[in-house]
C-alpha cells in the first residue's frame, strides 16, 4: 500500500500557485511605494515609480523562482 504525499494533494499546487501570485504582487507594489515615495522626494516621479516597478518585479520574480527551486528540491528528498 502505497502512501500519498501531501504533495499530491491539488490543494497544495493551488496553494502553492497562490502564494507565488500574491509574493510577486507584493514585491510590485512594494517597489511602487517605494520609488513614488522617492519620486516625490527627488523630482522625476514617473522615472522613480517605474524603475520601482521594475525593480520589484526583478524581485519578485527572484523570489518565486528561488521558492519553487526549494520546493523542488524538498520534492526530491
Amino acid at each position: 500500500m502505497n502512501k500519498k504525499s501531501r504533495r499530491d494533494n491539488p490543494l497544495y499546487a493551488a496553494g502553492l500557485v497562490g502564494a507565488l501570485g500574491v509574493q510577486v504582487a507584493v514585491c510590485i507594489f512594494l517597489g511602487y511605494w517605494i520609488g513614488s515615495s522617492l519620486g516625490s522626494r527627488f523630482g522625476d516621479p514617473k522615472g522613480w515609480t517605474l524603475g520601482g516597478i521594475l525593480v520589484g518585479l526583478a524581485v519578485g520574480l527572484l523570489s518565486a523562482i528561488l521558492l519553487v527551486k526549494k520546493v523542488m528540491e524538498d520534492a526530491d528528498g
